[in-house]
């Protein structure tokens, strides 16, 4: 059974771009376009890992780790940042928040799907 990885990230051609990349690896893919739409997402049905991006509207991608993380049934749910916002201080918020990891945008792919193979484990 193909592991599931809700993207979200308010910026379509992303979108599309990752959706391609993660369904070629073999993920089963949820779309979000903002970090509210996230957060519904995961309600309904709680991925295998999420990428987060940042800056979006309605919630951004460090609301929507925080709440994750308050909650006990998401504090073991990968979330792997995938950001502009590179300052050392947004990526020790992002980590601080209770990302697992952060990559910064622009991004290798190969990187990327390495990363989210070795955050899903042996199993991915």
């Amino acid at each position: 059974m193909s592991r599931t990885v809700l993207i979200a990230d308010d910026e379509p051609n992303i979108l599309i771009s990752l959706e391609f990349l993660m369904k070629r690896e073999g993920f089963r893919v949820l779309l979000a376009h903002n970090g509210q739409e996230a957060l519904d997402h995961i309600t309904h049905e709680t991925p295998d890992l999420l990428l987060l991006d940042v800056m979006m509207p309605k919630k951004t991608g460090f609301d929507v780790c925080q709440e994750l993380r308050a909650q006990e049934a998401y504090q073991q749910l990968p979330i792997l940042m995938l950001t502009a916002k590179g300052r050392d201080t947004d990526i020790a918020k992002g980590m601080a928040l209770g990302a697992n990891d952060y990559m910064l945008k622009p991004f290798s792919t190969k990187e990327l799907v390495q990363k989210v193979r070795d955050m899903l484990g042996s199993a991915a």
